[in-house]
């Protein structure tokens, strides 16, 4: 699947944008769907394996040691686990709303979602907390629904960039909220244990539609109860 931020289909060219130019949005029709397709060749199970036995002979270790004897069948099972996310349809999760608000008008949040996720350019974990927040326009979805969309995205390859924005960009496209907002903050291993290793560095990302890009003051409410106790 295409890691790029894509520009909106029809936008103004950078050349000649206004002055109040706002990033494009993601086209939704890129992942609404499973990102595997029926047609995409892939590698045999044993392929697979056999290329994780290839890694262990590269890094000086002996495969053939009792200790790694099944460490491929292993890792390939792990991948099965991690990469799920490639083998389920965004649209899926947030296909069943419910129109029984009694007229709420407000906006919805779900804060802290636990997620693991997988950095595309090291594959190594990237791991923190989602805070999805969408004002809903006559009908709402439930919310376990929202964190399950995090962990059909987060169980792919990432950055914390097109994460946030695929998340945001998924609700609004299904939903037809007024509004959406997002906001992930996390940990990466490719970080924190590789390279400067900052332990402990945390990254912030966000993204805002509709009254949350308008309004700073929703905005800032937001933020606000995401902060809160």
């Amino acid at each position: 699947m295409d890691a790029l931020i894509k520009p909106l289909r029809g936008a103004t060219p950078p050349e000649s944008k206004p002055a109040e130019f706002r990033s494009a949005e993601l086209d939704p029709a890129d992942f609404l769907a499973v990102a595997v397709r029926a047609d995409q060749p892939r590698p045999s199970r044993a392929e697979a394996e056999q290329a994780v036995h290839t890694l262990l002979g590269y890094i000086g270790e002996n495969p053939s040691r009792e200790g790694l004897l099944d460490t491929p069948r292993r890792v390939v099972e792990a991948f099965d686990e991690l990469y799920q996310g490639y083998h389920q349809c965004p649209a899926d999760v947030l296909g069943r709303t419910f129109g029984e608000t009694a007229g709420y008008d407000d906006f919805v949040l779900v804060r802290d979602i636990e997620f693991t996720s997988q950095c595309e350019h090291h594959m190594m974990p990237f791991y923190g907390k989602a805070h999805i927040a969408y004002t809903p326009v006559e009908r709402v979805v439930g919310l376990s629904k929202l964190a399950r969309l995090t962990d059909i995205f987060a169980r792919r390859l990432q950055t914390q960039e097109h994460l946030t924005a695929q998340i945001a960009a998924i609700i609004d496209e299904i939903l037809k909220p007024r509004g959406v907002a997002v906001l992930i903050e996390a940990e990466h291993t490719c970080m924190s244990v590789r390279g400067v290793a900052k332990h402990g560095a945390t990254t912030f990302t966000s993204r805002f539609t509709g009254v949350f890009r308008d309004n700073p003051a929703e905005q800032a409410r937001f933020l606000s109860l995401v902060r809160g106790p």
